[in-house]
Order: structure tokens, then sequence, then C-alpha cells
């Protein structure tokens, strides 16, 4: 019976130890918006992005300024960033969704976007000097979802392709 305790007692420190040094388990969503970022960027064989939390905690402390208004205006901040909003409780693999739809506008060759259309939030996903994405969630008092994921390093480099 004691070695039963200790191995339990064993199990549970690793267990605790592996979640403490899991960065993604930091936002229980951040595995949610990595793998739906990766998944556009391997469709253009772009490296991954991994997780940084830096990052996610700037994302954080911008998407709680949003929260009593929903306000779509970017942070005008150190990283690459896309914005969603949504009337309902978006999913990350939702909004990232809107942003990679943008793809259809956006003509690689020419490094140009569709007159009259909008296509940076595209490029700014596949941007492949960008490594690392942190992003939040928070819910507005107007009933909606602001979400905004934040890139780095940065991209949308005028005159240089994402890829």
């Amino acid at each position: 019976m004691e070695f039963t305790k200790l191995a339990f007692l064993g199990m549970c420190s690793i267990t605790l130890i592996s979640i403490h040094i899991s960065p993604a388990n930091a936002d229980p969503l951040a595995e949610e918006y990595v793998k739906a970022h990766n998944k556009y960027r391997a469709v253009e064989n772009v490296p991954p992005l991994s997780w940084d939390e830096t990052v996610a905690n700037y994302a954080k402390k911008y998407a709680k300024s949003k929260a009593e208004t929903c306000e779509m205006v970017h942070s005008d901040g150190p990283y690459g960033e896309c914005l969603a909003m949504g009337s309902y409780n978006m999913k990350p693999a939702e909004a990232v969704k809107l942003w990679a739809d943008e793809k259809k506008y956006y003509d690689h060759a020419s490094n140009t976007c569709a007159e009259g259309q909008v296509c940076g939030h595209y490029t700014q996903v596949v941007w492949e000097k960008s490594t690392h994405v942190g992003c939040a969630k928070v819910h507005c008092k107007n009933g909606g979802t602001f979400i905004t994921c934040n890139y780095d390093p940065p991209g949308n480099y005028i005159g240089e392709k994402p890829f």
C-alpha cells in the first residue's frame, strides 16, 4: 500500500511539472490558435508558428482593453497583428479562417491585393519570417467576441512577399 501511495504521488508530481513547463497550457486555446495558423501555412510550404507566451501576454493585455467596446482598432504595437470580432462566441479556428480566406484576393506574382479588397491579414498569417504567435480572446460587454493574434517578428513589409 505504501508503494501505491508513493507511485501515485510521483505521478502527480510529474503531471504538475509537465503542466507547469508547457507554455501551450498557459492559455487553453493556444494549441487551437497554433494549429489553425499552421494549417494555412502548410499550404504555402511555410514553416509552422510556435506559441510565444510573451507575445500572448501582449495580446491578452490589448484584448482586455477592448472588452468594453469590442472596437476593431489595431494596437500599433511591436508585433504583427490580426483582429477579428464576432457577435457570437467565435472560436480560434473561425478567426484564423476569416483572415486566411483573404487569400482569394491576393496575387502572389505581383504581390498585390485585388482592388477594393483586403488581404493583409492573410499575408500576415502566412508570413514566412514570422515564427511565433500569441493570441487572446475576450467577451465584450456588447455580447460580441474580440480576438487578436500577434506575430513575432511582424510581417507585411512593403515590397516584400510573404513567402
